[in-house]
């Protein structure tokens, strides 16, 4: 059974390390600078894992 196009849609991953965050305790913000959405998971977050858009570049603890 394959995913129908609006579950592909909110599929997301962290920006850091990768993960397939859905349905976890992430943190979903813009970006500083362009405004893309970024998402980082749990963990990350709480170790201050360093994060960079994928569209401008843009990088943060």
């Amino acid at each position: 059974m394959s995913e129908s196009e609006p579950e592909r849609r909110h599929a997301r991953q962290c920006v850091s390390c990768g993960i397939n965050i859905a349905g976890m305790s992430a943190a979903t913000f813009k970006c500083p600078d362009c405004g893309q959405e970024i998402s980082r998971c749990a963990k990350c977050r709480k170790q201050s894992n360093l994060y960079e858009c994928p569209d401008c570049g843009f990088r943060g603890p």
